[in-house]
């Protein structure tokens, strides 16, 4: 019998607080409304609520104007502390110096295999010009791209910068790419269907949406209805939340719905998610 794989492709490592600024502590208290998170990252623990994870698609994170930096070289290494479960992505920050370098060591010396944007984090459009750079190389390079979309905590950034209709000015202009719209770009879910259902090498993951059933649930049914399943990929968020909250959270949407006329999510299709194999469509070769 086929062996079902489980890919996680959406999960942070870093050392905290230690890569985190004191503002951005503070405020990370709002990530989770009235339920304070503990954003230690603890390998054990990960795969403790695993729940059968096969492999994980892990990243720190640069954005200097929230106060969030992590050295890509100890992304690196905490990979490679786990070569058969983790797979290491770069994170660039286009508004500091020297990141064209930094994109160049983190993919040719340390050997990552993916980047990581925070745009809003950082406080810049995916699709500025400017940056062209960074999709050029992705390319060349058949580097798949991952980028926060979606709300955030932080007061300093800019919500207009995580807008998923700025990934189809860049999905238009570079094709090739493989791009990832994190967390569906809650609460713009929409553009984000929008966007990925245009695009055929544009996708989204469904990480960090379990704890708001509701908003989970109007989500996967614009999927649903947009018939665009196939364009979703199963990640956790980790630390943020773990891979058990979130299948079992899913796995259970729709028992709100009881006693009511409102439409089912396909739940075949949502196990079809979670087995995808994420790391052949993003073409990364473990």
């Amino acid at each position: 019998m086929l062996k079902l794989v489980i890919v996680d492709v959406h999960s942070h490592f870093w050392e905290y607080p230690k890569h985190f600024s004191d503002d951005f502590k503070n405020q990370a208290k709002r990530a989770r409304g009235d339920q304070e998170v503990d954003l230690t990252v603890r390998y054990d623990e990960y795969m403790a609520n695993a729940a059968g994870c096969d492999k994980t698609i892990v990243f720190g994170g640069k954005a200097r104007l929230s106060g969030l930096w992590v050295p890509d070289h100890e992304v690196a290494a905490y990979a490679a502390s786990h070569p058969d479960k983790l797979i290491g992505f770069l994170s660039l920050d286009p508004t500091q110096s020297g990141w064209q370098e930094e994109m160049v060591e983190g993919h040719q010396d340390l050997k990552l295999k993916g980047i990581k944007l925070l745009s809003m984090y950082a406080g810049f459009y995916p699709h500025d010009r400017r940056f062209d750079y960074i999709w050029q190389y992705a390319t060349r390079h058949q580097l798949p791209v991952l980028l926060h979309t979606g709300t955030t905590f932080v007061a300093q950034a800019p919500l207009d910068c995580t807008l998923p209709r700025h990934l189809d000015d860049v999905a238009t202009r570079f094709p090739e790419v493989k791009i990832i719209l994190a967390h569906l770009s809650h609460p713009y879910e929409g553009e984000c269907v929008a966007t990925i259902r245009k695009h055929p090498n544009v996708y989204a993951d469904c990480s960090a949406l379990h704890y708001r059933p509701f908003q989970l649930y109007q989500s996967l049914m614009l999927v649903q209805e947009y018939g665009v399943w196939h364009k979703v990929l199963y990640g956790s968020d980790y630390p943020f939340t773990t891979n058990q909250a979130s299948f079992d959270g899913m796995r259970a949407i729709n028992n709100m719905l009881e006693g009511t006329n409102l439409p089912r999510l396909n739940l075949e299709k949502m196990e079809q998610m979670f087995h995808r194999d994420s790391l052949s469509i993003l073409g990364i070769s473990t």
